[in-house]
């Protein structure tokens, strides 16, 4: 699992959910998640969650930290996986980063929340040759289309939240990896 935090600004659209979007736009290849910071403004167009389109949702933020990652050879019931176990993984290095005491952070599926306020978008889905996920977190709620908090309300430094985020993800990733190759067979 490769990482990489990108220094550079820019707004997240939809299209970089794509296979090959880290080793074509970045030059990381294989399995990988990188993130920035940049706007949100996903056109029906790109966007991929069904449910999303049906109601017409808009997916928009004036300053997230987005993250996008990519996992080779997997079924899409793997991504949704993965999905979950990031949330859980931003969860707790907002608990831990946070300089606000007793911080109350619910996840449900795959989105996370905060004094009933929204803090994070997520999808997974699957192109031919990986599973992809996108997961954002709010650093300023500011021009969200629903009730939702960010980094700034938390206190957490977005720089060091999202290499730390980079850092864990890669680090438990590679232990259930490893955890698979230890084990022998049954019959």
């Amino acid at each position: 699992m490769k990482t990489l935090w990108i220094k550079k600004n820019f707004e997240y659209d939809g299209t970089q959910l794509r296979s090959l979007y880290a080793y074509l736009e970045h030059k990381v290849l294989g399995n990988s998640v990188v993130a920035w910071r940049g706007a949100c403004d996903v056109s029906f167009e790109h966007m991929v969650d069904g449910e999303d389109l049906l109601d017409k949702s808009i997916i928009r933020g004036s300053d997230m930290v987005h993250f996008i990652v990519e996992v080779f050879d997997q079924p899409l019931l793997s991504g949704v996986y993965l999905q979950r176990l990031f949330a859980n993984i931003v969860r707790e290095n907002l608990l831990k980063l946070s300089e606000l005491k007793n911080l109350d952070i619910l996840r449900e599926g795959d989105d996370l929340y905060w004094k009933n306020k929204k803090l994070s978008i997520s999808i997974a889905t699957r192109s031919p040759i990986s599973v992809l996920i996108h997961f954002a977190i709010n650093v300023d709620a500011k021009g969200a289309p629903v009730d939702a908090a960010g980094l700034k309300d938390l206190k957490v430094d977005s720089e060091a939240f999202a290499k730390k985020v980079l850092e864990c993800f890669k680090d438990e990733y590679l232990s259930c990896v490893e955890a698979s190759q230890k084990v022998r067979a049954v019959t």
